[in-house]
């Protein structure tokens, strides 16, 4: 960041212009505006422009080519794991139900393998973990902001059980997609309480098969309720009017 520069102003930009381009209002291979109509337009400085614009480039949204100017690129190149993307992917109309199944599909090759693992390896202290995580789900079914949370602290502390340092370095990534997920899926949360049950008391037997085909029925209980197209975005208590 250079000196001078004002993050918040830049934030600003990059989450006007990232928004515009995954909902489709800026198509892919169109121009943005040239840096002086940019600059125009936000009241910043030249400076805090080509800041966001090389933000939306590190997520893929655009390309910057000297004297060719800044074009949006195709969603495939987008970095479609990128809070900020999906985030502003959820702000429209809410995720298709292609990323919907594609983030739940990237769960399943990673997750089941993940638990089987963990059962080989996890500590006391890491089925401590899974166990209360598993609890406060429990403890907050009418309260899907608890609910979430919980949920979330029960697969990551799967991820970190497994103590290989390459699946952690994916825990952000897993961490987003249940982010996106389970803003969806909430609404069905209690009753996959048992398959959490029996994926926390696989590891906890040291049985990797068994915790293998109980993540693989948790995530199928997911994606069953996703393929119905009968999900809706859970309200929080910050939703409430």
């Amino acid at each position: 960041m250079r000196r001078g520069v004002k993050p918040g102003k830049i934030g600003a930009i990059v989450a006007h212009l990232g928004a515009a381009i995954v909902r489709g209002e800026v198509a892919p291979g169109a121009a943005l505006p040239p840096e002086h109509e940019l600059e125009a337009r936000y009241q910043a400085g030249r400076g805090v422009v080509r800041e966001a614009v090389k933000i939306l480039a590190a997520k893929g949204l655009v390309s910057v080519r000297p004297r060719h100017g800044t074009h949006v690129r195709p969603a495939h190149d987008w970095s479609m794991l990128d809070r900020d993307v999906l985030g502003w992917l959820r702000g429209g109309d809410g995720l298709g139900d292609e990323i919907l199944l594609a983030l739940d599909e990237t769960r399943a090759i990673i997750e089941p393998a993940a638990a089987a693992l963990a059962a080989e390896r996890a500590t006391a202290e890491d089925c401590a973990r899974i166990e209360a995580a598993l609890a406060a789900m429990e403890r907050g079914q009418d309260d899907p902001a608890a609910a979430i949370a919980a949920d979330k602290a029960f697969h990551l502390a799967i991820i970190d059980a497994t103590h290989n340092p390459i699946l952690r370095s994916f825990r952000g990534v897993i961490d987003t997609i249940l982010s996106a997920l389970f803003d969806i899926t909430v609404g069905v949360f209690a009753g996959n309480l048992a398959n959490h049950a029996a994926v926390a008391q696989a590891i906890s037997a040291r049985d990797p098969a068994r915790a293998r085909r109980a993540m693989e029925e948790l995530l199928g209980y997911t994606q069953q309720h996703l393929l119905s197209g009968s999900l809706k975005p859970a309200r929080t208590e910050n939703d409430k009017p």
